[in-house]
């Protein structure tokens, strides 16, 4: 991996902002911020086969026993890439959502990991007459297909519209409707570009918090209205990369062609298909390998993850709140959202333009490819049987508001409230196979034996605050005895903003550091992607649940752990306060 490479936090863990909002905010998990640029009147603050189905979905424990060669030959079976090229209520907590913002406030933008000022213009075309949208009726729903499965008449299609998109950039460049204009859309609701009303020194994110689903999911909604209007076709929907499957886990080909209107070049040149995507950035180079990996990832960040509402969706954000940074954010969008914007983006632009960043993200089509399927899995999340409240009922979340452009050229006002519901919108998904579903980490056959791990282990009396520039083991005694609902807390992380770091959790593992993730001992990850900020020490507290893995190592009566920490990018800019072991919190919203 490089430095320009990001990952995120993907695994049983939660990101514990040190800073303090004017609201009460619950737990969520979350991890330091990504690739976003920002205009320059304001302060820098940090930031860049089972099927899917309608029917609720429990994940079934994995056989007793099972290994890695069964879980592969699974794969391959399967056909994969081988066979086919209530939270959150807070009654104290004043109503304030974020509200649509004022088009005519708009300024450029800047470059977060440099400072650089950033040429470009994002501001929408101005409008009078706002429209508060209403839902049309429809009479059949539209189903998005996966982009692998996509026929020559529905490429055809798609094709075609994304043609008369770009088109309108040169008939008719102040057109919302537009390719540049609708790309610009992003970069103006990520990058600084918007003032919260009623607070004009404080920007509109709409990543990194509770906004980041209903957001794109209206994006996505408002952009294939216009495309079916362009080319006179009501029931045009957009494909999906199925990232999360076998079969989807390269780009898309009908985005590599250098013929077709959705090509773009500004894209990794070693990541064409037939490259498989790595969600979890393990650096590993064997195509089967990353393939587990992934399903490692998914399975972590829809499951074995959320032990709240906000760990998956992310933490509230109201208005007067300043911009929430990357620990604002939610266990997908952190996880496979941002591992494929950076692995599609290109490395040899300066910004990593066009997915690796947000400004410039939409000039990709594939943008809204990989964005619709982070929009069919929230939908696949609230159908899963955890135990995790899968809404949010308070009103600073369901009235939060967001200004978009119709295919009419008509500027509506849209509400969070009213996105909940993706079938009331008139589209669902293709079906098909979720095998991360039930993708828990194999069991380990026998008791873990640690006495490699104990023999080098440290106690952290003395050993912290830790500077991880090497593998470090550290013996932690456990809150009680045996097979206890526990968590892992990493306090006081600092890590250099300018830096690209990253390090890995395990618990009992007596290996040394490998790029397999698919393991019983793999506890979860931490990472930060670049950023020029105010302050260039990030502070966050992170924690891992420990109750899964605890059966899966069998740890019987022990009164310790051994807690591995593998730096894998910079880990001499990362200093680790202290460690230590707690009861877990209780499992709600």
């Amino acid at each position: 991996m490089t430095t320009q490479t990001m990952a995120s936090l993907q695994s049983p863990s939660t990101v514990l902002p040190t800073g303090h909002h004017r609201h009460r905010n619950p737990l969520s998990s979350a991890k330091p911020s990504h690739f976003l640029t920002r205009r320059t009147t304001h302060h820098n603050r940090l930031h860049v086969s089972c099927k899917t189905g309608g029917a609720d979905q429990k994940p079934s424990p994995p056989p007793a026993g099972g290994n890695l060669v069964d879980r592969r030959n699974m794969l391959l079976g399967l056909g994969g890439l081988y066979g086919a090229a209530n939270l959150v209520n807070d009654p104290s907590a004043l109503a304030e959502p974020i509200q649509a913002p004022e088009f005519k406030d708009c300024g450029l933008a800047r470059d977060v990991q440099s400072g650089d000022l950033l040429d470009i213009n994002c501001c929408p075309p101005p409008a009078e007459g706002i429209v508060d949208y209403k839902l049309p009726p429809f009479h059949k729903l539209r189903t998005r297909p996966a982009a692998q499965k996509v026929t020559k008449e529905y490429l055809a299609k798609f094709e075609e519209a994304i043609r008369r998109m770009k088109a309108l950039d040169k008939s008719d460049p102040s057109d919302p409707r537009g390719f540049m204009q609708q790309a610009n859309i992003h970069c103006a609701y990520c990058n600084g570009a918007h003032d919260q009303v009623g607070h004009k020194d404080l920007d509109i994110q709409v990543h990194n918090s509770w906004l980041f689903f209903p957001f794109h999911r209206w994006y996505l909604y408002f952009y294939e209205r216009i495309l079916g209007k362009l080319i006179d076709d009501p029931t045009f929907v957009l494909p999906f990369w199925n990232w999360d499957n076998p079969k989807g886990m390269q780009m898309p080909k009908i985005f590599d062609n250098p013929k077709s209107p959705l090509f773009n070049p500004n894209r990794n040149q070693a990541h064409r298909p037939p490259a498989v995507i790595d969600l979890g950035f393990s650096g590993a180079s064997e195509d089967l390998q990353l393939v587990v990996n992934n399903l490692t990832v998914i399975y972590s960040e829809m499951i074995r993850s959320v032990n709240a509402t906000t760990d998956f969706m992310g933490q509230p954000y109201r208005a007067g709140d300043s911009p929430l940074t990357g620990a604002g954010m939610g266990s997908s969008e952190r996880g496979s959202h941002v591992s494929a914007h950076v692995w599609v983006g290109d490395p040899r632009n300066k910004y990593s333009e066009d997915m690796g960043n947000f400004y410039s993200a939409g000039r990709d089509t594939l943008f809204y490819c990989h964005h619709t399927n982070v929009d069919r899995m929230w939908t696949i999340w609230k159908t899963l049987k955890t135990g995790v409240p899968k809404e949010i009922n308070d009103p600073d979340y369901l009235n939060a508001s967001f200004l978009f452009y119709d295919e009419n050229k008509q500027l509506v006002r849209v509400k969070v409230g009213d996105c909940l519901d993706h079938k009331k919108m008139g589209y669902d998904f293709e079906r098909v196979d979720t095998p991360w579903l039930n993708y828990k980490p194999a069991k380990k056959a026998g008791k873990a034996k640690i006495h490699k791990g104990t023999s080098t282990a440290e106690k952290p009396d003395g050993l912290f605050p830790l500077t991880l520039n090497k593998t470090t083991r550290v013996l932690i005694p456990k809150s009680t005895k045996g097979k206890a609902d526990e968590v892992l807390v990493l306090e006081n992380i600092d890590s250099d903003t300018t830096k690209f770091v990253k390090f890995d959790v395990f618990v009992n593992d007596e290996d040394d550091p490998s790029e397999e993730l698919d393991k019983a001992e793999y506890a979860g990850t931490f990472a930060q992607v670049p950023a020029k900020t105010k302050n260039k020490i990030a502070r966050a507290n992170i924690t891992l649940r420990l109750t899964e893995l605890y059966e899966d190592v069998d740890v019987d009566d022990d009164d310790t752990i051994v807690v591995t920490l593998i730096p894998r990018s910079n880990g001499e800019y990362v200093t680790i306060g202290g460690i230590k072991i707690i009861p877990s919190p209780p499992r709600s919203g």
